[in-house]
């Protein structure tokens, strides 16, 4: 099994490494490039703003409740084959995107095709960047690259998609995508899947769709608040039962010796569990405000797609800048100080959001905020990310990517929900909405800034005893 890494000089790693952090750009590029064509979709599909905000959540929600399965296929079908078809159908999905006639087709290509394509193609990234960068040097930088990758799309997916849409339209923004997803294709030709598929290995059909609709209804509770308070205690009633019947489900079939979508294991390790913590709120807050940003400059203040693009750049120049000194910190600092750092850097930019951007007539006194909220999760994206997936040896990698990266979607689909909610119900009050939107995110950073600081300091992840034959490709 391990002999294929041996034969992967530094060139070869680092090629195969292009198409999977290319990969992860444009599905982050994806979750946030909408947030500034609120206003074209609106008047282009005669519809609402907050039926654009629920296709882009439902796309977050998609890509969160079908991570967990997407990372357990990837054991029966292997990793290069769920990444092609996961790309194929997130290319479809942007096709059918660009051409969408109304909002239910949009709702289609986008929150279905390309929220169930990138949870295909997402877990064979993270796995295939674990298994094929053995040392945890090597493996800290790789995961530096397609996590920085991951924010530098989220923070540009404005920028670029604002550009497109004022220069030509919306629905340029997606054949942009297609053609970048086509350019992955072409360049994952040469990828290699070091660990052989399972083919006749089981999957866990009944806890698939248990997971998917608990994670459904509980985000679904969410959406509902602005409109039906006892609908929402409902939906996040039924999703709690559900997940709890899940835990249920996958503990009974693992004491029979059957085959799970979740090891029950995965849930015992504390680091694990905590740095799945901040990864899920460092994304609620990163996706959660530009939504909550791009619908106020829009909606309240009427800028157009680029003006609002343009203002993200603060952001993009945050996530760059942390990305571009990873390497640095990580030599000096241990990356639970660096999972606490960002939150110490990122909660504060909340808070310069609302202090100098409310109720100013000036755009820019929203730029030093969204670069240190930027700067903040661009610091702690990488060290995150390597404590959750090297907490766990080879064997349980296509389960707790999938689980890793369900958080984080989930993340993202729970912090646009409740800066959307917040933000969609109280438009009419402009700035308080807005205002109270934002502080609802940092609080939630509170939240993940609290998980990190219980991060075992002493971090000496499973597997680090493993080969270091990629030693040396950082």
């Amino acid at each position: 099994m391990t002999s294929t890494v041996v034969q992967l000089d530094r060139a070869s790693l680092r090629k195969m490494l292009m198409p999977l952090a290319l990969a992860q750009f444009i599905c982050s590029f994806a979750g946030s490039n909408m947030n500034v064509m609120i206003n074209d979709i609106k008047t282009d599909l005669n519809t609402t703003i907050q039926a654009v905000q629920v296709c882009i959540t439902l796309f977050l929600l998609v890509m969160a409740a079908l991570m967990i399965p997407g990372g357990k296929l990837t054991d029966k079908f292997g990793r290069k084959r769920c990444f092609i078809t996961g790309l194929a159908i997130y290319g479809l999905g942007a096709l059918i995107s660009a051409v969408a006639p109304g909002i239910g087709v949009l709702a289609v290509g986008y929150s279905l095709f390309l929220g169930v394509g990138t949870a295909l193609l997402i877990p064979p990234v993270y796995i295939l960047v674990t298994i094929l960068f053995r040392d945890l040097k090597s493996r800290a930088w790789a995961f530096g690259v397609v996590s920085g990758m991951g924010g530098i799309g989220a923070a540009t997916g404005p920028l670029i998609g604002g550009a497109i849409a004022t220069a030509l339209s919306w629905r340029a923004a997606f054949v942009f995508q297609a053609i970048i997803v086509a350019v992955i294709v072409l360049l994952a030709r040469g990828l290699v899947d070091p660990l052989p598929a399972d083919p006749d290995r089981p999957f866990d059909v009944v806890g698939a769709i248990l997971s998917a609709l608990g994670l459904v209804l509980l985000v679904g509770g969410i959406m509902a608040a602005d409109s039906n308070l006892a609908l929402m205690a409902i939906l996040m009633a039924a999703g709690a039962i559900i997940l709890a019947g899940f835990f249920a489900w996958i503990r009974n079939r693992e004491r029979a010796g059957k085959e799970v979508l979740l090891s029950t294991s995965l849930f015992r390790n504390r680091t694990s569990n905590l740095g799945m913590v901040t990864q899920n709120v460092q994304w609620a807050m990163l996706l959660g405000s530009a939504f909550a940003v791009s619908a106020y400059l829009q909606v309240v203040r009427n800028y157009n797609s680029i003006q609002t693009g343009v203002i993200f750049t603060a952001a993009t120049v945050g996530i760059l800048a942390s990305s571009l000194a990873q390497g640095a910190l990580a030599k000096r600092f241990k990356q639970r100080t660096l999972i606490v750092a960002g939150f110490v850097v990122a909660i504060p930019g909340m808070i310069v959001l609302i202090v100098m951007a409310r109720g100013n007539p000036s755009p820019w006194y929203f730029a030093p905020g969204l670069f240190l909220m930027g700067a903040g999760v661009g610091v702690m994206l990488t060290p995150s990310v390597n404590v959750v997936q090297s907490a766990f040896p080879e064997n349980l990698q296509g389960e707790i990517s999938g689980l890793s990266r369900s958080i984080s979607n989930l993340g993202s689909s729970l912090g646009t929900a409740i800066a959307g909610t917040i933000l969609v119900a109280g438009l009419g009050e402009g700035n308080q909405s807005y205002g109270y939107a934002i502080l609802a995110l940092a609080c939630m950073g509170l939240i993940g800034l609290v998980a990190a600081i219980f991060i075992p300091r002493a971090e000496i992840p499973a597997g680090a005893e493993a080969a270091s034959t990629a030693a040396g490709v950082a």
